[in-house]
């Protein structure tokens, strides 16, 4: 008598099962709207740090022009 194979079922990760619980919550214009809105957070943070970096650097030569 043969044992009957084992196979082995991946666990969903968090992100995986967060996703699910989505789709089925929302239709896709909402998610799509999400998306959207989490992607012009990151750029105006991308933003804010090139501004920051850019205000550094002016600061940097007004310093400099000034000594």
């Amino acid at each position: 008598m043969q044992a009957a194979p084992v196979r082995a079922t991946a666990i969903p990760s968090v992100t995986d099962a967060l996703r699910a619980v989505e789709s089925l919550l929302m239709s896709g214009g909402q998610r799509t709207a999400r998306r959207n809105a989490w992607t012009s957070v990151l750029e105006d943070r991308r933003r804010a740090k090139d501004r920051g970096e850019a205000l550094r650097v002016f600061e940097e030569g007004m310093a400099t022009r000034t000594s």
